[in-house]
């Protein structure tokens, strides 16, 4: 209870400051509304417990599209931790109490996959965030897997890296890199299928126990690998890439989850 009390008092005192400072930032269209969401999520990890090793990096070329996996709320601070994203993410989590808020702050696209019609309407907000030089993160399977195999990807919203290049006719080409996300240890052993729950977080799992959970134990090791980018120009079938990209993140994945702990670093 300690521990808890502790960590929640810190994450009161980091992140009441910041909100205006950051909200500040994103409507002056400063840089700094890039770097504060790094700092506060290495900052997120750093209490939490959750140790980070990245092998890869993303691409420094633009406009960039990352497309991962999903298996917890924790992806949030572990992916951006490593590099200052963008993510598109549910309808619903823009009504969050606090977490909310801090999607918006981050400028998080919002996606309503109840209402298909709308999908061109994101596909440009996500294009205009990418043509500004964020790289945006895209959950390729659409929702929270049990973090113990990669879901099928969805190919609809992929459609975003070809409306990039009909957004401004200086870009050739998207670069999209899959990204594998893999949590792999607690307190310093192999996680294992039964004990993944620990740390992924999908179905119906409600949100508050797990996330005092994680708050309590802590010490949760991840690996975050980065794959190859793909060079997109637009003509590429949209299904076809959507596979070879499932392919590389589940490769990227198994190999993470059969490695094991190991002696994760933090972040960079």
């Amino acid at each position: 209870m300690l521990r808890l009390v502790s960590i929640l008092i810190a994450v009161a005192v980091i992140t009441l400051p910041l909100m205006p400072v950051q909200w500040a930032a994103v409507a002056l269209k400063r840089p700094l509304r890039r770097r504060i969401p790094v700092f506060y999520h290495r900052t997120m990890c750093a209490l939490l417990g959750v140790r980070v090793r990245v092998v890869g990096a993303p691409m420094n070329a633009h406009p960039l599209l990352i497309v991962a996996n999903h298996a917890s709320w924790l992806d949030i601070s572990v992916i951006t931790s490593a590099a200052p994203v963008v993510f598109v993410a549910k309808h619903e989590i823009a009504s969050w109490p606090f977490f909310g808020l801090l999607a918006k702050l981050q400028r998080s696209v919002f996606v309503d996959r109840s209402r298909r019609h709308k999908t061109d309407e994101v596909n440009a907000e996500i294009a205009q965030r990418l043509a500004e030089g964020d790289p945006v993160v895209l959950f390729g399977e659409g929702t929270a897997g049990d973090g113990n195999r990669v879901l099928p990807f969805r190919t609809a919203l992929i459609g975003a890296a070809r409306d990039a290049l009909a957004a401004a006719e200086h870009v050739q080409q998207v670069w999209i890199q899959p990204l594998s996300v893999a949590y792999v240890g607690f307190q310093g052993l192999p996680l294992g299928r039964q004990r993944r729950p620990l740390a992924a977080w999908y179905g119906d799992m409600h949100l508050v126990p797990h996330l005092t959970g994680v708050l309590r134990r802590g010490a949760i090791d991840v690996v975050m690998t980065w794959g190859e980018p793909i060079a997109y120009n637009g003509e590429a079938d949209r299904k076809a890439l959507a596979k070879d990209l499932e392919a590389s993140v589940r490769r990227l994945t198994v190999a993470a989850l059969r490695g094991g702990a190991g002696a994760p670093k933090p972040a960079a």
